[in-house]
């Protein structure tokens, strides 16, 4: 028996309506499996909380996670609450509490789905983005508030430590899943003490750790134009905190859109709960709608279950998710259809159950 605790905090906007699907398709999986269980605790720690608490979570909120195997996120952002204050009251002392150093994107193309650039077929790599220092460090300040000489520094923070734990992470990911290059996404050219620390970490320990691993280092300025360009030379991407978002989010647009994309905040010791959250944010101007895509949230619950051990459940839903694409007859708006959010959810929570019912037939067949 496979029991776990999972945390789920749904969030603001289109975070409560696209969770509700994904928790229905893990409910699925545990009709279907005997020696699995989810014990799932919801948490409404949002923009609301905010507006009634002057926090985003409990101040022993993080003591409470830290209990718990996993946290499943939503999305957060609402109008009425500044979006710093979202974003470093909530996610981020999760990320850097929690120490999930590797955010880990997949960018891959989907069945039935047309990316915009003509040559979209056939893309997959990930991004192993730097997650718990760099560029999003809360270091700096202002000086001179209101006057013409106002001052503002803004610190990026980078140790051989934080380089060195996320390319490794992200060349153990290329050796195990069999491929041979890591593309690290640089601008040393300009950025000469950050950057040019972070190239020689990764140069170091490609060559000293991972020789049989080629390794192509690329100014930013360029390597979003290669995403463009040749989408399939990439296997694996590693980058830091800044560049690794802005390139997780182009990746996204190149197989088809924010609403297909998931992620993963990952402590791979394990020593803390890892977070897993679509790429999207809270989409207010279609929040309530009804017609936000599933896909991203419960592609983030598989990438939950795999982090968890069960790949196997994992492949339940990646699975689903392309045999309904594949069959173009559910569609969200934003991949050229109608359907609604649940309706894409449904669709989904049944082809988990159609490999279900094929297995038990080809089993009493076997028996027979």
């Amino acid at each position: 028996m496979t029991e776990f605790k999972i945390a789920v905090i749904p969030g603001d906007g289109i975070g409560v309506e696209v969770m509700a699907e994904a928790l229905k398709v893990l409910s699925v999986l545990e009709e279907h499996e005997q020696d699995f269980v989810l014990h799932k605790e919801n948490f409404e720690w949002s923009s609301d909380y905010y507006l009634e608490h002057g926090r985003m979570m409990p101040e022993d909120g993080l003591v409470t996670l830290q209990s718990y195997d996993a946290i499943l996120f939503g999305a957060i952002g609402d109008a009425r609450v500044p979006d710093d204050v979202t974003i470093w009251e909530l996610i981020m002392p999760i990320r850097k509490q929690f120490q999930q150093y590797v955010n880990f994107r997949p960018v891959k193309s989907l069945p039935g789905i047309t990316s915009p650039l003509s040559n979209g077929d056939d893309i997959d790599f990930v991004i192993f983005r730097e997650n718990a220092e760099g560029e999003y460090s809360n270091s700096g300040g202002r000086m001179f508030e209101t006057q013409h000489s106002e001052m503002a520094i803004q610190n990026t923070i980078m140790t051989t430590a934080g380089i060195e734990r996320i390319v490794k992470a992200a060349c153990e990911y290329a050796e195990k899943n069999g491929k041979k290059k890591v593309t690290s996404a640089t601008k040393s050219n300009a950025i000469i003490h950050s950057m040019k620390l972070w190239d020689e970490h990764v140069k170091r320990i490609i060559k000293n750790e991972y020789p049989n691993l080629a390794l192509e280092s690329i100014y930013i300025d360029a390597l979003v134009a290669y995403f463009v360009q040749r989408p399939q030379s990439f296997e694996v991407v590693v980058a830091s905190n800044l560049f690794g978002d802005i390139l997780s989010d182009l990746g996204s647009g190149i197989v088809g859109g924010l609403g297909l994309s998931p992620s993963a905040n990952i402590n791979p010791e394990k020593q803390f709960p890892s977070m897993f959250e679509p790429v999207h944010g809270s989409a207010p101007d279609i929040a309530g709608k009804e017609i936000a895509n599933p896909i991203a949230q419960i592609w983030s619950a598989a990438l939950m279950l795999d982090h968890l051990g069960r790949a196997d459940l994992s492949a339940k839903i990646i699975n689903a998710i392309e045999s309904v694409l594949l069959e173009g007859k559910i569609k969200t708006a934003d991949i050229g259809g109608n359907a609604t959010t649940e309706q894409m959810g449904a669709a989904i929570s049944d082809k988990i159950i159609e490999q279900y019912a094929i297995k038990e037939d080809e089993e009493s067949k076997i028996w027979t």
